[in-house]
């Protein structure tokens, strides 16, 4: 029904995460993979390394006319995260989105190196913003979490605003004041908590790892007692970011939860219709369409107000690709029925992959019954 699984040493990135999908036990009905567009933010703790001010040559022969040892660090206190996000998911555990973020954190001290006189408590701060591309993907189900990983690139404007050290014996005073953009790199790992009594929203905790190519900021020293100023040049600080945030994210088209049924209804007469479908198709044979058109028939026969349509895989193929597939074939015999004069909007579409089979079979096998769409007219 599906192409073969892919091998084991495919691609570096893709086939591990594939891997780790095809361990993992197949997503409840209650808990399927975000189906369309979402929405994401989360805000949280920012931890900045101390980093290297790693000075051009201008600056280094300054300071060592000077008396002073060219080199020097500035460590930051943890600080503020939060980002923002706008994805859609493909229906079989993969998502992308686009990512807007901010960053800040104060220094708290500025030090010599590479025999400098240390520099005193330093003042200032470090913020960020950028807008990042991300490929997220889910895991599956573990439990009442779904883990999920994720790769991002994308443009970071990093500033230094007022930052500034005083030198133990007060002779040096270093000020950076500027900002510049560069290329941003991201790692992504976060578990997803679904609300069942809020369909299509969960709450979030995520480990983010932030990088840039290092950006290149005007720097100044100067003689405190005489505003003289003793060297200029560019300082180029390592960037490296580790935030850990807690947030919502809420898909969009996920569907509401089915009312439970009053007890004084009546239960409602049904009838149920099989299409069949040939390994790895999607499409629809002659003997399926005159199917669909007898479902479409009863339909209008008894008045129906809805109907469910459900897709199904066998098992020669991996979860996420018969998840995909089922849910394709669905999508077709659902097309099917509009075409047949039946509104959409009484059609309810859900995929199962390979987890409701008619006949059950080991893995890798290929079942002419399981590879079906189910039609039940309400």
């Amino acid at each position: 029904m599906t192409a073969p699984r892919p091998p084991r040493h495919a691609a570096l990135l893709p086939g591990l995460a594939l891997a780790c999908m095809a361990s993992l036990p197949a997503l409840p009905a209650a808990a399927q993979y975000i189906d369309g567009p979402y929405v994401a933010g989360g805000v949280g703790l920012n931890l900045v390394p101390d980093t290297d001010l790693n000075l051009d040559q201008a600056a280094v022969r300054g300071l060592g006319a000077a008396g002073f040892g060219a080199g020097g660090s500035v460590g930051l206190s943890p600080g503020f995260a939060g980002v923002l996000s706008l994805g859609w998911g493909f229906g079989n555990g993969l998502r992308a989105e686009i990512e807007g973020s901010f960053r800040s954190n104060d220094v708290d001290s500025v030090s010599g190196a590479a025999g400098w006189a240390s520099l005193g408590g330093g003042t200032g701060r470090q913020e960020s913003w950028g807008v990042m591309g991300n490929v997220l993907l889910d895991l599956g189900v573990i439990g009442p979490v779904m883990p999920y990983v994720g790769i991002g690139a994308g443009y970071v404007a990093t500033e230094w605003n007022g930052v500034r050290g005083i030198s133990q014996n007060g002779a040096l005073r270093m000020t950076i004041d500027d900002r510049d953009g560069r290329f941003a790199y991201q790692g992504i790992a976060g578990l997803a908590f679904p609300l069942s009594f809020a369909p299509g929203l969960a709450v979030t905790a995520e480990y983010r790892f932030l990088g840039t190519l290092q950006p290149r900021f005007d720097a100044r020293w100067d003689n405190p007692a005489t505003g003289a100023t003793v060297a200029r040049g560019t300082a180029e600080p390592d960037n490296y970011n580790h935030s850990l945030l807690l947030g919502l994210r809420y898909a969009i088209t996920a569907a509401p939860s089915a009312p439970a049924p009053s007890p004084a209804a009546a239960p409602q007469a049904s009838r149920t219709f099989l299409v069949f479908f040939d390994w790895n198709r999607a499409d629809l044979t002659e003997r399926a369409r005159q199917i669909i058109g007898e479902a479409a028939q009863q339909a209008r026969t008894q008045r129906s107000t809805r109907i469910e349509v459900a897709g199904h895989a066998d098992r020669s193929g991996t979860v996420p690709f018969n998840q995909a597939l089922s849910r394709r074939r669905a999508d077709t015999v659902a097309a099917e029925l509009v075409r047949l004069g039946i509104a959409r909007e009484e059609i309810a579409v859900t995929a199962f992959g390979e987890t409701q089979p008619l006949v059950a079979t080991a893995d890798n096998v290929r079942e002419p019954q399981n590879r079906r769409v189910e039609i039940i007219v309400r």
